[in-house]
């Protein structure tokens, strides 16, 4: 870090046309809004300063906040969004940005346990061999042999199995089944490895979710990092308000139940064999959990604890849960002393028993709301904070003088950051926390028209999909696909695909080849975006997983249709009580919470469109509230500033002649 006296370094020398990023980047532009980001952010580090920050897309925040950063010479940790989008940072920006400036930094890449591949479980699993499908079988097989060649152990670099293959459950740990210094295999730990190589690396790029399971809550033995620290920046920054409720809630699940049965099982085979009632009361665990899963119906669905109370199986497939587990806890305490791995199930069995008592049981004094969130296999009990701010405060002291900087391409209502820096707790911070706002250096005007369709009903029709439908089609048909189509619910993606499909089916000509028609659902998403890419005239219909994060730049995406804004369910339990919480405190829900976080999540949606200074395109908002209601304004002000249009001829044209290259 520079000390006093010490002349900080000239970045307007580095952003520079003819300076070293430009020399170590193709394609680099000088861009003003870069240069005074990292102004901005350097005045930060070196202050010791909170900075939360809004740079649109196209801004180059990433070389913002690394040029300083690495100049700055003290420890760092970055926080990012996705572990892809750390696989980038890590792989590409950090050394391009390392060489560029030519300093001596080390870096370290750190992910969540379960991206490690674990020796102990891999080795043990492979030689019991069972396995649902002789796919898993060959996929364990594959991930022995990288395991016998990898440096890392970082399960993204074993190309020859699929990142969803149910090996991977094999082969890796988890908190739960972790052995920790008891494990045989700890000499050859890829986790302990990752840890190490981390503290003491200058800087160590993580995501949020292993910032706050791991850093704040001090759950896998990362707590040192923090202390250790001068500056952390948090990249994607929009998604840590839902990212602190989940990790400073708690939740138990009847996956961790099932897994917990099955690794029982096995530690009970392997060491105390002769025990044949503590493997029944691993399958009478199984059954439960499932007779549990089984008491919500076939559809997935969240409900309140006192919505789920009335179903009535509810109260007595929980209390037998309990029961099954309190059996499973007596026969375990009379075998753990046989194998380190059968005391671990004990001391696992102890925890989720305690969980689920505590579910059963609450604290009433804690403000939390209780959910259940009922998935295709599997349903989880949630205790969330309805406010996240006061915890999130707590982790920005701490004594020792850091910088924390806050960045995203959407934190800001309009101009304004207030919102953002309420959610998290540090409008009354001292000194006050430094800001700044961005838009985009791309032309916006001559690049996207923002288009919204007359005649739509209101979105609670239930026609409202086919509504969007014969909006869509003729516009598909003008790009020649090249589109998104994205949904507010799976249950309109379902409905509108289904519609798409008829539509352009009837609708194509003798001469015209079929569109290539997706669905969110049909692959991962790296699969999906990649054939979206490669078609290069595709439509994907989509929800909430590919509103952001997603980046398609070129001529494979000139067209994104948003069916509805994007304001959360009503039904949504957390969503419910974090209004009425508000509205007995005397805040307007709709003004402080609801319209902010829609236009949040509608400003990510409509940044997929234009990615790069040659991109062209089209952002179709179909709900007529935008124009309708007061509140609508507020919505497409935060937009970037395109041209708007309400009529469809102009908007067929515009995308004819993007199509003809016009």
């Amino acid at each position: 870090m520079s000390g006093a006296g010490e002349r900080l370094p000239d970045l307007s020398r580095i952003f520079a046309a003819e300076g070293p990023l430009a020399a170590a980047v193709p394609g680099f532009r000088a861009r003003d809004q870069q240069l005074e980001m990292a102004q901005r952010i350097l005045e930060a580090i070196v202050g010791h300063r909170v900075l939360v920050t809004e740079a649109g897309t196209g801004t180059g925040k990433t070389f913002a906040y690394l040029v300083p950063a690495l100049l700055s010479g003290g420890k760092i940790i970055i926080s990012t969004g996705t572990r892809t989008l750390q696989d980038q940072l890590f792989i590409r920006d950090l050394p391009t940005v390392r060489d560029a400036l030519k300093v001596p930094i080390t870096t370290a890449l750190l992910k969540g346990r379960a991206n490690y591949v674990c020796p102990y479980h891999l080795e043990r699993n492979r030689r019991e061999g069972r396995f649902l499908t002789a796919q898993d079988a060959a996929d364990l097989r594959a991930i022995a042999r990288f395991a016998q060649i990898t440096h890392s152990g970082d399960r993204s670099e074993c190309v020859d199995v699929r990142e969803d293959s149910g090996a991977w459950l094999a082969a890796t740990s988890t908190r739960d089944n972790c052995l920790g210094q008891d494990c045989p295999d700890i000499k050859k730990c890829f986790v302990l490895q990752a840890r190490r190589t981390a503290m003491e690396a200058d800087v160590v790029v993580v995501n949020h979710h292993l910032f706050f399971a791991d850093v704040m809550l001090k759950d896998e033995g990362m707590g040192e990092l923090l202390p250790s620290c001068n500056t952390v920046i948090f990249d994607e920054a929009h998604q840590l308000p839902e990212t602190a409720s989940l990790f400073f809630g708690e939740s138990v699940s009847t996956a961790q139940a099932l897994e917990l049965a099955r690794d029982t099982r096995s530690e009970t085979i392997a060491a105390a064999r002769d025990c044949v009632t503590l493997i029944d009361e691993t399958r009478a665990l199984e059954k439960v959990t499932k007779d549990f899963r089984l008491a919500f119906g076939i559809d997935p669905v969240k409900l309140s604890a006192s919505q789920a109370a009335q179903r009535e199986e509810f109260a007595p497939q929980l209390a037998a849960f309990a029961q099954v587990l309190g059996r499973l806890d007596a026969l375990l305490d009379t075998q753990a002393e046989r194998s380190e791995g059968l005391a671990n199930c004990l001391r696992r069995t102890r925890e989720l028993a305690a969980q689920l008592e505590q579910w059963r049981n609450p604290d009433e004094t804690k403000d939390t709301i209780r959910w259940v969130e009922v998935f295709t296999h599997a349903v989880t009990l949630n205790a969330t904070p309805l406010d996240v701010a006061s915890l999130f405060r707590r982790q920005l002291g701490g004594g020792h003088p850091r910088a924390w900087i806050f960045t995203s391409a959407t934190l800001a209502i309009g101009a304004d950051l207030g919102h953002y820096c309420q959610e998290i707790g540090i409008t009354d911070l001292e000194p006050a926390p430094l800001t700044g706002v961005w838009g985009s250096p791309f032309d916006y005007g001559e690049q996207a028209l923002l288009y919204a369709p007359t005649r739509m009903p209101n979105p609670n029709h239930p026609l409202y999909a086919e509504a969007v439908t014969r909006v869509a089609l003729p516009l598909i048909r003008a790009a020649r696909g090249r589109a998104f189509v994205l949904c507010t619910s799976l249950r309109a993606m379902r409905r509108i695909h289904e519609l798409l499909a008829e539509g352009l089916q009837q609708g194509r000509g003798e001469d015209e080849g079929p569109l290539p028609l997706l669905l969110q659902g049909e692959g991962s998403r790296t699969e999906l975006l990649e054939r979206f890419r490669r078609l290069g005239n595709a439509v994907l219909v989509a929800s909430q997983s590919f509103w952001e994060g997603v980046d398609v730049p070129g001529e494979a995406l000139s067209l994104v249709i948003i069916d509805k804004l994007p304001f959360a369910p009503p039904d949504d339990p957390v969503f419910a009580a974090r209004v009425e919480h508000m509205e007995r405190q005397g805040i307007n829900p709709f003004l402080h919470h609801q319209l902010p976080r829609a236009v949040i999540n509608m400003k990510q949606g409509a940044g997929r469109l234009i990615r790069s200074e040659g991109d062209r395109g089209l952002l179709c908002v179909c709900d007529p509230r935008m124009i309708d209601k007061s509140y609508g304004k507020t919505i497409w002000r935060s937009l970037p500033p395109m041209r708007r249009t309400r009529e469809e001829s102009v908007a067929v044209e515009f995308l004819e002649q993007i199509s003809r290259g016009g």
